[in-house]
């Protein structure tokens, strides 16, 4: 069976990628949190909602490059 390596500079950019996406998930969770006046406490308590929050902006953004990395090598074909 093949191996696959992953080099480290794409390992880097993946982890910073996963962590905008983890900020982004903790803004939405704290707007959320102040339009219905809820306690900051919910930050700590919601943070399981939070990771799979992340896991789910974290897959879309990969199905967006994805898609863009295949209609550039299309396009580069013709």
């Amino acid at each position: 069976m093949k191996e696959l390596i992953i080099s480290t500079r794409r390992q880097k950019t993946e982890l910073k990628t996963l962590l905008v996406c983890f900020i982004i998930a903790n803004l939405v969770n704290l707007v959320a949190i102040i339009v219905y006046d809820a306690s900051l406490l919910e930050l700590i308590t919601s943070i399981g909602y939070v990771a799979v929050f992340t896991l789910v902006i974290y897959v879309a953004w990969t199905a967006i490059r994805g898609a863009c990395y295949g209609i550039r090598q299309l396009l580069q074909k013709k």
